[in-house]
């Protein structure tokens, strides 16, 4: 793996297919239009394909864009599943690993923790 998941950084799962030809630029536009977020403030915006065998990641780092793009040659990433009818969702870096290294987020059990959650954008 190439890139570096910590628990500083703030993950947000775009809800919708993202078409995977879309490149920095398209993908900042539905971050910026359907997320509306800031695509400039430093979270990691992520996106799966229709047929969720790829995944990308876009991050803002000061000085431009960066992008990391996995496509699976057999099975699927897993979407996690969410209660709100919004176009993003807030996911924590371990689900975010967890979804790259293909474990099942319905089997994982979090014991209790205080967490302090903010707004999502």
């Amino acid at each position: 793996m190439m890139i570096h998941v910590s628990d500083q950084s703030r993950y947000l799962l775009f809800r919708g297919e993202t078409d995977m030809r879309k490149s920095f630029h398209g993908l900042a536009a539905l971050v910026k239009y359907h997320m509306q977020c800031d695509v400039l403030n430093g979270d990691v915006y992520v996106f799966l394909s229709r047929r969720r065998s790829s995944i990308k990641l876009l991050r803002f780092e000061g000085d431009g864009f960066a992008i990391y793009y996995k496509h699976l040659e057999k099975g699927t990433f897993e979407m996690p599943q969410y209660q709100w009818q919004t176009s993003s969702m807030l996911i924590s870096d371990n689900d975010l690993l967890f979804i790259l290294k293909g474990v099942a987020l319905k089997r994982v059990k979090y014991r209790s923790r205080y967490s302090h959650r903010t707004n999502i954008c």
